[in-house]
């Protein structure tokens, strides 16, 4: 469900988002739109993991993990270059309302989706929920990049602003994907498409100790 509700609204999000930066030519919010249509993509990937028999399947819960990580990458040599033509060519963005409203809407909504998805990931011992639930933080901090740029140059003629939030977004990017390909589902928070329910846990995924997948004694993780 909660994937199904990012999907609808990163549609609207990335359609006016790239929509609005073409109008204004701000590489930024160009950036922020296309990267919405990648949070899509995760969406869809964490849905087909869910589906059918995947739902118990270890090798659909990789294959996730990994795509969504890949799905980080797809945007950021786009943004990372136009930035850095805009920022050596001292490229104006010009104002956009819509897309600072856009860009403030994400603000407030997508830091409560991706908390939702990262409490859920863990729960499930799922490494592609947790890893889209972070590509919904990611967003609210390019939210606020794009914010920066757009009201900086709207209100002080901060024109490389813009260009240095659309690095910012590269960057971010890049890091995000590389912590999201190393993830790995914990077999002791929930055994969901796990054989081997004693797995040791061997990232943060379990904060707390639970119940073992038998119901009986509890598991605290090593580490």
């Amino acid at each position: 469900m909660l994937s199904w509700l990012s999907l609808a609204w990163m549609g609207v999000e990335g359609g006016v988002g790239l929509i609005a930066g073409l109008i204004a030519g701000s590489v930024a919010l160009e950036g922020f739109g296309l990267s919405s249509g990648v949070e899509g993509m995760a969406s869809v990937i964490v849905i087909w993991r869910f589906t059918g028999s995947r739902i118990d399947s270890e090798t659909s819960e990789h294959a996730a993990h990994k795509a969504v990580a890949i799905s980080f990458w797809i945007l950021a040599p786009y943004v990372a270059v136009q930035s850095a033509y805009d920022l050596a060519t001292q490229h104006h963005a010009g104002p956009s309302p819509v897309g600072i409203a856009v860009a403030a809407s994400s603000i407030v909504l997508m830091p409560v989706l991706g908390r939702a998805k990262q409490r859920l990931g863990t729960r499930l011992g799922s490494a592609a929920t947790k890893g889209e639930g972070a590509q919904n933080m990611l967003c609210a901090a390019m939210a606020v990049a794009v914010l920066i740029g757009l009201a900086g140059q709207s209100l002080f003629g901060a024109w490389w602003l813009d260009p240095l939030a659309g690095l910012f977004i590269a960057a971010v990017a890049v890091k995000s994907g590389l912590d999201a390909w190393r993830g790995e589902a914990c077999a002791d928070c929930a055994p969901v498409g796990f054989d081997s329910p004693d797995q040791a846990c061997n990232d943060d995924c379990c904060p707390h100790t639970l119940g073992s997948s038998s119901g009986g004694s509890a598991s605290t993780p090593s580490g």
